[in-house]
């Protein structure tokens, strides 16, 4: 029991230290923890035996919940109510296109036996929101690109689960009631929000009227909040998922007590239940057991990735009038990773001879989506012409640690391109009244603003301002660039 204490620091400090190394050539930390997981289990140097599917699905669940939180939590409104049709289309629809297209090209094409057929289509039919997250907020895409990918992968996953659940029934039972799985998925997808915004807005509300002394109480509430609000949409019969991300697009787009130290506290707990979540996976696989069927693993990957998700995203947003350039992206953006492995688990549990072989292949095409597609996002978008230049993340920042009711907060405005472009002098802007810049980052200089420090493009600019008045306040400093162009 002790050698947990050692191994799972000793795990995780190589994970950062390797990620930090890896990061020049783009390698995702997910793949990195994938890696470790894997090198450190059972089949390569056999340091750590771990083999509980149960006890991965739980523990990935509720890494889930955070990761999804957090997501909710950095999506603005605006963006939302711009990719919601186009997002809730491919979390839908998309998804049972997606399992169609597999099930017939690795049935009729490849000749795979149908049950496998089956199990294979619909366990690998939803893009994973722990995957997209973590990559695709490393590049720097359109907005509404990157907020279409990433709200689907927040909202497929109870389509990808009754799809399995549909699956495994049939292959088990000998039949699945169609109208009980449809009634079913309506309930999930409509429960869901409904729980999640109520539950979004209780918090607000407790947050703004507790005054704790201790700000770690702060903490505990969010996590109990948050787990709190995926466990009664499950109990529910609602979906979970969609319910905590709801929860987090609530909290994320109001002003409260606090907000600053839960914005920190939530994307370090994503961060961590991510990176945790991939070394899990890597220590429950066997490596040797793919020596005879990494080319069907192959098979399986080139399947989604090149014919099944391209076909749904195409076909799935006629008539959205969506950009060639965005749906040949949005085509290869379609990450798997753990959502499909969980699901890779109900065969195994529910006792079907194919489940051992259709969680390898599964989780072997897994790899091969976060190695191969995620790696070629950045290149992939560049070529395409939709990446702008990567501004480096400011070395400086401020944090408001609110501890009463206030509608006081930092406004953070990154000043538009190009790099170095003049802008207004500050004793000339015409900030809303109250509002004070309180710093100004220049790459990794931070300058105290006076009223002679003229703003230049790709400067991050910190406002202390009330919170209404946010978009006066990023208008007043956009403004001027736009002007010179």
């Amino acid at each position: 029991m002790d050698t947990i204490y050692i191994l799972t620091p000793a795990l995780l400090i190589v994970i950062v230290l390797a990620s930090v190394w890896l990061d020049r050539w783009s390698v995702p930390v997910i793949l990195v923890a994938l890696g470790a997981g894997i090198v450190f289990g059972s089949d390569v140097l056999n340091l750590w035996y771990f083999g509980d599917f149960d006890l991965t699905n739980k523990i990935a669940n509720a890494a889930l919940v955070f990761i999804l939180f957090n997501g909710g939590f950095g999506t603005r409104r605006d963006s939302f109510r711009s990719v919601a049709l186009p997002a809730g289309g491919l979390a839908t629809w998309g998804v049972v296109l997606t399992a169609a297209i597999a099930f017939l090209v690795l049935w009729r094409l490849l000749g795979w036996t149908p049950e496998e057929s089956l199990l294979l289509s619909v366990i690998i039919s939803s893009t994973d929101a722990a995957a997209t997250f973590s990559i695709l907020r490393r590049q720097s895409l359109p907005k509404s690109l990157s907020s279409t990918l990433e709200i689907e992968s927040a909202a497929n996953d109870p389509m990808a689960i009754l799809l399995t659940i549909a699956a495994v029934e049939v292959l088990t039972i000998g039949q699945a009631d169609a109208g009980a799985t449809i009634l079913s998925f309506a309930w999930k997808f409509a429960a869901g929000p409904v729980i999640g915004w109520i539950i979004g807005r209780i918090a607000i509300a407790l947050f703004n009227r507790l005054n704790p002394q201790d700000r770690g109480y702060y903490y505990v509430l969010f996590l109990a909040l948050v787990l709190l609000t995926y466990g009664l949409a499950e109990a529910a019969k609602a979906s979970g998922m969609l319910a905590v991300f709801v929860a987090g697009f609530v909290m994320g787009n109001k002003s409260f007590v606090h907000r600053q130290g839960v914005t920190n506290f939530s994307s370090a707990l994503a961060t961590i239940a991510n990176i945790g979540m991939f070394l899990l996976m890597g220590l429950l696989v066997f490596p040797r057991q793919w020596a005879e069927l990494w080319p069907r693993g192959i098979a399986l990957f080139l399947v989604v990735a090149l014919a099944a998700r391209p076909l749904a995203v195409w076909l799935g947003t006629i008539g959205m009038r969506l950009p060639w350039k965005h749906k040949a992206f949005m085509s290869w953006a379609g990450l798997r990773g753990a959502v499909p492995i969980i699901l890779a688990t109900y065969p195994l549990t529910a006792g079907i001879p194919a489940g051992q072989e259709v969680f390898n292949l599964v989780f072997f095409a897994v790899i091969l989506s976060v190695a191969i597609q995620g790696s070629t996002l950045g290149p992939l978008a560049k070529a395409l012409g939709l990446s702008t230049p990567s501004r480096p993340t400011p070395l400086f920042n401020l944090e408001l640690q609110t501890m009463a009711p206030s509608d006081l907060d930092l406004i953070i405005v990154d000043l538009p391109d190009p790099k170095g472009a003049l802008g207004p002098y500050i004793r000339d802007l015409k900030l809303p009244s109250g509002a004070v810049i309180t710093l100004v980052t220049r790459g990794k200089e931070v300058l105290a603003p006076k009223g002679g420090t003229q703003l230049l493009g790709w400067d991050q600019v910190t406002v202390l301002a009330h919170a209404t008045d946010e978009r006066l306040v990023r208008d007043a400093l956009v403004r001027p660039f736009e002007s010179t162009k």
